[in-house]
């Protein structure tokens, strides 16, 4: 059997032909039908996903997320996140490799570069979950953290929302004055300011920071518009959280994958606080989330192999509209099964 590499240039391609946008349309679109058919239990949970985690003077995870439906095959991403990589290797954040596994032989059948795609899917949940929960007015966004995630951040965000302005703070000079020449193709004003002033002016928020574990908040608990929906993304290993805990005590909170709240997510600061509903659950019962749309919420995101299996889905999708990538021979195929020495030229 042979394998679909899906290469740089043709994931450039597609962004390029296809469009961002559309692109990015279509993730919105196919993970609210598919966490809502989560929601009606018409499609399985993920299991946890499970690593390594790196401490010392070179910090970061390596993690391994799986998901299956049956009888068309399984997805696994490996992905790792260094907040070093930059600076040591001019290498992004977050690296990974995506794969798609045929159900009844395990055989490889598709690989592609992980991290479009997975920063693309975390814009388009929070998406999801702000179009649930943030009031349909919502025009100022705020960004804590300006990286690679920010990016897709206001770009799913600005589709789904009608956002007029963006509000930017990192503890980086350097990435927040860049943010607005990073996101020039949304055509919307950047400001860059403090983390205080952020949230107080925000009705939409998003946390995207590389906060060390045990460091934060990365924003205070002070003044906020009644109505702000925030997605904290970035708690995403044990012990690293991003937000206040007099800001969750107050706040409706809905997470992504229930299995790992308590140990990767804002809920590692609420052991005793029953846990909300799920994202799949808001989005089969949308009505649920719209009596939430004037308090304080939050998605509590600590990201899902379901949402990668979804977008892994859109992006060969869209491969295969375009003829993309290339046929190889990866797996072994002996011309004796059962010699494994008796591999053809």
């Amino acid at each position: 059997m042979q394998t679909r590499l899906l290469r740089q240039r043709d994931i450039k391609r597609i962004l390029s032909v296809i469009g961002r946008d559309v692109m990015m349309d279509r993730l919105i679109s196919e993970l609210h039908d598919g966490f809502a058919a989560l929601g009606r239990g018409e499609l399985a949970e993920a299991p946890p996903r499970t690593g390594f985690v790196r401490g010392g003077d070179v910090p970061g995870v390596i993690e391994f997320m799986p998901y299956r439906t049956s009888r068309v095959g399984v997805t696994m991403k490996t992905v790792s996140y260094s907040p070093h990589n930059y600076q040591r290797f001019r290498l992004p954040t977050i690296v990974g490799t995506i794969a798609r596994l045929d159900d009844d032989s395990g055989s490889l059948t598709a690989l592609a570069d992980a991290s479009v795609i997975t920063a693309m899917r975390t814009g388009a949940v929070s998406a999801v979950a702000s179009r649930l929960l943030a009031r349909p007015d919502s025009a100022t966004l705020a960004l804590i953290g300006a990286g690679a995630q920010a990016v897709t951040q206001a770009h799913a965000l600005s589709r789904a929302l009608p956002i007029e302005r963006i509000l930017v703070s990192d503890t980086d000079s350097g990435h927040a004055a860049s943010f607005a020449d990073r996101i020039a193709f949304l055509g919307l004003p950047v400001e860059a300011t403090g983390p205080a002033e952020a949230v107080a002016a925000a009705d939409v928020l998003s946390t995207v920071t590389s906060v060390p574990s045990g460091a934060g908040p990365v924003l205070p608990a002070g003044p906020r518009l009644p109505h702000l929906h925030v997605n904290a993304i970035g708690a995403d290993e044990p012990g690293k959280t991003e937000l206040p805990k007099a800001l969750l005590d107050d706040a409706f909170i809905c997470v992504d994958h229930p299995g790992q709240a308590r140990a990767e997510g804002e809920y590692q600061q609420l052991p005793d606080r029953e846990l909300g509903p799920s994202l799949a659950t808001l989005c089969s019962a949308p009505d649920t989330a719209a009596a939430h749309r004037d308090g304080l919420s939050v998605l509590d995101s600590t990201g899902t192999a379901f949402a990668d299996h979804i977008a892994f889905d859109v992006l060969l999708g869209f491969a295969d509209e375009l003829g993309l990538g290339r046929k190889e021979a990866i797996g072994s195929t002996p011309e004796d099964v059962l010699d494994p020495y008796s591999l053809p030229w």
